[in-house]
Protein backbone atom coordinates (compact mmCIF):
# COMPACT_ATOMS: atom_id res chain seq x y z
CA UNK A 1 0.00 0.00 0.00
CA UNK A 2 1.33 3.58 -0.15
CA UNK A 3 3.06 5.78 1.88
CA UNK A 4 1.14 9.36 2.04
CA UNK A 5 3.20 11.59 3.95
CA UNK A 6 1.79 15.66 4.47
CA UNK A 7 4.06 18.35 5.59
CA UNK A 8 2.12 20.62 7.36
CA UNK A 9 -0.28 19.87 10.49
CA UNK A 10 -3.16 22.34 10.18
CA UNK A 11 -6.72 21.99 9.36
CA UNK A 12 -7.25 20.88 5.92
CA UNK A 13 -3.97 19.36 6.15
CA UNK A 14 -5.03 17.11 9.14
CA UNK A 15 -9.03 16.78 7.46
CA UNK A 16 -7.41 15.07 4.04
CA UNK A 17 -5.36 12.87 6.15
CA UNK A 18 -8.55 11.88 7.88
CA UNK A 19 -9.70 10.82 4.94
CA UNK A 20 -7.18 9.11 3.60
CA UNK A 21 -7.11 6.98 6.42
CA UNK A 22 -10.03 4.86 4.95
CA UNK A 23 -7.61 4.26 1.43
CA UNK A 24 -4.22 4.22 3.29
CA UNK A 25 -2.80 2.59 6.23
CA UNK A 26 0.86 4.44 6.17
CA UNK A 27 0.32 7.97 6.72
CA UNK A 28 2.67 10.25 8.07
CA UNK A 29 2.83 13.84 9.61
CA UNK A 30 5.34 16.74 9.59
CA UNK A 31 4.91 20.06 10.86
CA UNK A 32 7.92 23.21 11.26
CA UNK A 33 6.02 22.69 15.11
CA UNK A 34 6.60 19.14 16.03
CA UNK A 35 4.38 19.20 18.60
CA UNK A 36 1.64 20.09 16.64
CA UNK A 37 2.82 17.39 14.24
CA UNK A 38 2.59 14.66 17.01
CA UNK A 39 -0.90 15.63 17.87
CA UNK A 40 -2.19 15.35 14.51
CA UNK A 41 -0.64 11.77 14.29
CA UNK A 42 -1.99 11.07 17.18
CA UNK A 43 -5.54 11.89 16.18
CA UNK A 44 -5.03 10.19 12.90
CA UNK A 45 -3.20 7.32 14.32
CA UNK A 46 -0.49 8.05 11.87
CA UNK A 47 3.37 8.38 12.56
CA UNK A 48 5.82 11.58 12.79
CA UNK A 49 8.48 12.29 10.51
CA UNK A 50 10.83 15.30 12.15
CA UNK A 51 11.98 16.94 9.16
CA UNK A 52 10.81 18.00 5.17
CA UNK A 53 13.67 16.40 3.66
CA UNK A 54 12.73 13.04 5.68
CA UNK A 55 9.19 13.70 4.28
CA UNK A 56 10.47 14.04 0.88
CA UNK A 57 12.43 11.06 0.86
CA UNK A 58 9.67 8.67 2.12
CA UNK A 59 6.12 9.58 0.48
CA UNK A 60 5.09 8.21 -2.61
CA UNK A 61 2.14 10.83 -2.45
CA UNK A 62 4.14 14.15 -0.53
CA UNK A 63 1.21 16.23 0.21
CA UNK A 64 1.89 20.26 0.82
CA UNK A 65 0.16 21.63 3.56
CA UNK A 66 1.34 24.93 3.69
CA UNK A 67 0.19 28.27 3.43
CA UNK A 68 1.10 29.78 0.24
CA UNK A 69 4.25 32.17 1.78
CA UNK A 70 5.38 28.93 3.57
CA UNK A 71 5.83 27.10 0.63
CA UNK A 72 9.05 28.56 -0.76
CA UNK A 73 11.03 27.75 1.88
CA UNK A 74 9.38 24.34 1.48
CA UNK A 75 10.32 23.37 -1.77
CA UNK A 76 13.76 24.93 -1.44
CA UNK A 77 14.62 22.92 1.46
CA UNK A 78 13.35 19.42 -0.30
CA UNK A 79 15.20 20.27 -3.61
CA UNK A 80 17.70 18.20 -3.49
CA UNK A 81 16.12 15.14 -1.53
CA UNK A 82 13.53 15.25 -5.07
CA UNK A 83 15.78 15.72 -7.41
CA UNK A 84 17.86 12.70 -5.90
CA UNK A 85 14.51 10.62 -5.76
CA UNK A 86 13.68 11.44 -9.69
CA UNK A 87 17.14 10.62 -10.56
CA UNK A 88 16.78 7.14 -8.96
CA UNK A 89 14.02 6.20 -10.66
CA UNK A 90 11.36 6.99 -8.45
CA UNK A 91 8.65 8.67 -9.03
CA UNK A 92 7.03 10.38 -5.95
CA UNK A 93 3.90 12.97 -6.92
CA UNK A 94 3.60 15.88 -5.39
CA UNK A 95 0.01 17.53 -4.09
CA UNK A 96 0.06 20.94 -3.38
CA UNK A 97 -2.85 22.77 -1.79
CA UNK A 98 -0.87 26.39 -2.15
CA UNK A 99 -3.82 28.67 -3.63
CA UNK A 100 -1.37 31.18 -6.19
CA UNK A 101 1.17 28.49 -6.58
CA UNK A 102 0.37 26.59 -10.26
CA UNK A 103 1.85 23.41 -11.29
CA UNK A 104 4.32 25.28 -13.47
CA UNK A 105 5.59 27.72 -10.43
CA UNK A 106 5.81 24.35 -8.33
CA UNK A 107 8.07 22.80 -10.90
CA UNK A 108 10.26 26.30 -11.54
CA UNK A 109 10.84 26.10 -8.25
CA UNK A 110 12.78 22.97 -7.40
CA UNK A 111 13.85 23.12 -11.30
CA UNK A 112 12.67 19.49 -12.29
CA UNK A 113 10.06 18.20 -14.16
CA UNK A 114 7.98 17.19 -11.00
CA UNK A 115 5.08 14.99 -10.81
CA UNK A 116 2.79 17.77 -9.39
CA UNK A 117 -1.01 17.67 -8.86
CA UNK A 118 -2.75 20.47 -7.33
CA UNK A 119 -5.96 20.59 -5.46
CA UNK A 120 -8.23 22.74 -4.24
CA UNK A 121 -10.43 21.74 -1.03
CA UNK A 122 -12.93 23.89 0.94
CA UNK A 123 -13.62 23.42 4.32
CA UNK A 124 -16.33 21.11 4.53
CA UNK A 125 -13.88 18.37 4.26
CA UNK A 126 -13.84 18.65 7.91
CA UNK A 127 -16.39 16.28 8.33
CA UNK A 128 -15.74 14.20 5.08
CA UNK A 129 -18.14 16.41 2.62
CA UNK A 130 -15.24 18.28 1.02
CA UNK A 131 -15.39 19.27 -2.59
CA UNK A 132 -12.08 18.53 -4.28
CA UNK A 133 -11.29 20.33 -7.49
CA UNK A 134 -7.86 18.63 -9.03
CA UNK A 135 -5.49 19.07 -11.23
CA UNK A 136 -2.41 16.59 -12.88
CA UNK A 137 0.53 17.49 -14.20
CA UNK A 138 1.01 15.61 -17.42
CA UNK A 139 4.10 13.00 -15.55
CA UNK A 140 1.77 12.31 -13.44
CA UNK A 141 0.66 8.30 -14.34
CA UNK A 142 -3.44 7.91 -14.53
CA UNK A 143 -3.20 4.65 -12.23
CA UNK A 144 -1.34 7.64 -9.89
CA UNK A 145 -4.30 9.88 -10.61
CA UNK A 146 -6.91 6.97 -9.56
CA UNK A 147 -4.80 5.99 -6.38
CA UNK A 148 -5.04 9.88 -5.21
CA UNK A 149 -9.01 10.50 -6.32
CA UNK A 150 -9.52 7.54 -3.79
CA UNK A 151 -7.19 8.56 -1.08
CA UNK A 152 -8.45 11.75 -1.09
CA UNK A 153 -12.51 10.06 -1.49
CA UNK A 154 -13.00 9.94 1.97
CA UNK A 155 -12.48 13.86 3.06
CA UNK A 156 -15.07 14.46 -0.10
CA UNK A 157 -16.02 14.67 -3.76
CA UNK A 158 -13.27 14.50 -5.95
CA UNK A 159 -13.56 16.26 -9.42
CA UNK A 160 -10.83 16.40 -11.76
CA UNK A 161 -10.50 19.61 -14.17
CA UNK A 162 -8.15 21.15 -16.32
CA UNK A 163 -5.62 23.56 -14.25
CA UNK A 164 -6.73 27.00 -16.33
CA UNK A 165 -10.25 26.24 -14.47
CA UNK A 166 -8.42 26.25 -10.86
CA UNK A 167 -8.92 30.38 -10.15
CA UNK A 168 -12.74 29.75 -11.18
CA UNK A 169 -13.17 26.46 -8.68
CA UNK A 170 -11.10 28.48 -6.42
CA UNK A 171 -13.91 31.06 -6.25
CA UNK A 172 -16.45 29.19 -6.05
CA UNK A 173 -16.12 25.86 -4.02
CA UNK A 174 -13.06 27.07 -2.29
CA UNK A 175 -14.15 30.36 -1.07
CA UNK A 176 -18.05 29.51 -1.51
CA UNK A 177 -18.74 27.83 2.29
CA UNK A 178 -17.77 31.29 3.34
CA UNK A 179 -21.05 32.63 1.39
CA UNK A 180 -23.19 29.49 2.14
CA UNK A 181 -22.27 30.37 5.81
CA UNK A 182 -24.16 34.01 5.56
CA UNK A 183 -26.62 32.99 4.08
CA UNK A 184 -27.17 30.61 6.81
CA UNK A 185 -26.62 32.94 9.30
CA UNK A 186 -29.09 35.81 7.62
CA UNK A 187 -32.34 32.63 6.98
CA UNK A 188 -31.65 32.65 11.13
CA UNK A 189 -31.57 35.76 11.42
CA UNK A 190 -34.99 36.69 9.44
CA UNK A 191 -36.29 33.95 11.57
CA UNK A 192 -35.34 35.51 14.51
CA UNK A 193 -37.10 38.73 13.30
CA UNK A 194 -39.79 36.65 12.54
CA UNK A 195 -40.53 35.33 16.56
CA UNK A 196 -38.22 31.85 16.19
CA UNK A 197 -36.59 31.32 18.95
CA UNK A 198 -32.00 32.15 18.02
CA UNK A 199 -31.66 28.19 18.74
CA UNK A 200 -34.78 27.09 16.57
CA UNK A 201 -33.89 29.48 13.61
CA UNK A 202 -30.07 28.43 13.44
CA UNK A 203 -31.69 24.47 13.04
CA UNK A 204 -33.98 25.17 10.38
CA UNK A 205 -31.87 27.27 8.42
CA UNK A 206 -29.36 24.97 8.39
CA UNK A 207 -31.22 21.93 7.54
CA UNK A 208 -33.12 24.14 5.04
CA UNK A 209 -30.11 24.71 3.46
CA UNK A 210 -28.66 21.15 3.61
CA UNK A 211 -31.83 19.34 2.30
CA UNK A 212 -32.29 22.09 -0.18
CA UNK A 213 -28.78 20.88 -1.60
CA UNK A 214 -29.65 17.30 -1.52
CA UNK A 215 -32.68 17.88 -3.48
CA UNK A 216 -30.18 19.67 -6.27
CA UNK A 217 -27.63 16.50 -6.45
CA UNK A 218 -30.34 13.64 -5.76
CA UNK A 219 -33.34 14.94 -8.51
CA UNK A 220 -30.91 16.23 -10.95
CA UNK A 221 -33.45 18.92 -11.49
CA UNK A 222 -32.58 22.05 -12.04
CA UNK A 223 -32.75 24.97 -9.41
CA UNK A 224 -34.92 26.93 -10.82
CA UNK A 225 -37.36 24.29 -11.70
CA UNK A 226 -36.85 23.02 -7.99
CA UNK A 227 -37.89 26.86 -7.41
CA UNK A 228 -41.08 27.18 -8.88
CA UNK A 229 -42.23 23.91 -7.29
CA UNK A 230 -41.92 25.92 -3.83
CA UNK A 231 -43.42 28.79 -5.52
CA UNK A 232 -47.40 29.48 -5.21
CA UNK A 233 -49.07 32.24 -7.11
CA UNK A 234 -49.77 34.96 -4.53
CA UNK A 235 -47.95 32.93 -1.93
CA UNK A 236 -45.82 33.69 0.82
CA UNK A 237 -42.57 31.88 -1.28
CA UNK A 238 -43.12 34.18 -4.43
CA UNK A 239 -43.50 37.57 -1.73
CA UNK A 240 -39.67 36.39 -0.50
CA UNK A 241 -38.11 35.71 -3.63
CA UNK A 242 -39.58 39.34 -5.11
CA UNK A 243 -37.56 40.88 -2.13
CA UNK A 244 -34.56 38.90 -3.29
CA UNK A 245 -34.91 39.88 -6.83
CA UNK A 246 -35.60 43.67 -5.32
CA UNK A 247 -31.87 43.18 -3.50
CA UNK A 248 -29.87 42.11 -6.49
CA UNK A 249 -29.57 38.57 -4.56
CA UNK A 250 -28.51 36.61 -7.69
CA UNK A 251 -26.19 39.33 -9.20
CA UNK A 252 -24.27 40.28 -5.69
CA UNK A 253 -23.53 35.90 -5.48
CA UNK A 254 -22.84 36.07 -8.94
CA UNK A 255 -20.09 39.29 -8.06
CA UNK A 256 -18.91 36.96 -5.03
CA UNK A 257 -17.83 34.32 -6.55
CA UNK A 258 -16.18 36.76 -9.40
CA UNK A 259 -14.37 38.62 -6.90
CA UNK A 260 -12.75 35.71 -5.39
CA UNK A 261 -11.87 34.13 -8.99
CA UNK A 262 -10.02 37.68 -9.64
CA UNK A 263 -8.29 37.21 -6.09
CA UNK A 264 -7.15 33.76 -7.12
CA UNK A 265 -5.79 34.65 -10.27
CA UNK A 266 -3.94 37.73 -8.80
CA UNK A 267 -2.04 35.45 -6.77
CA UNK A 268 -1.22 32.83 -9.29
CA UNK A 269 2.41 33.75 -11.39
Amino acid sequence: MSTVVCIGSGNMGVALMSGAGAACDNIFMTDADTEKARHAADLLKAKVIESNIEAAKKGDYVFLAVKPQVLPQVLAEIAAAVKERLNSGELPVFVSMAAGWSIAKIKAAISVKLPVVRIMPNTPALIGKGMIALAASPEVPAEKISELEKILGGAGVVDTLDENYMNAATGLSGSGPAFVYMFIEALADGGVRAGLPRDKAMRYAAQTVLGSAAMVQETGKHPGELKDMVTSPGGTTIAGLAALEDAAFRGSVIKAVEAAWKRAAELSP
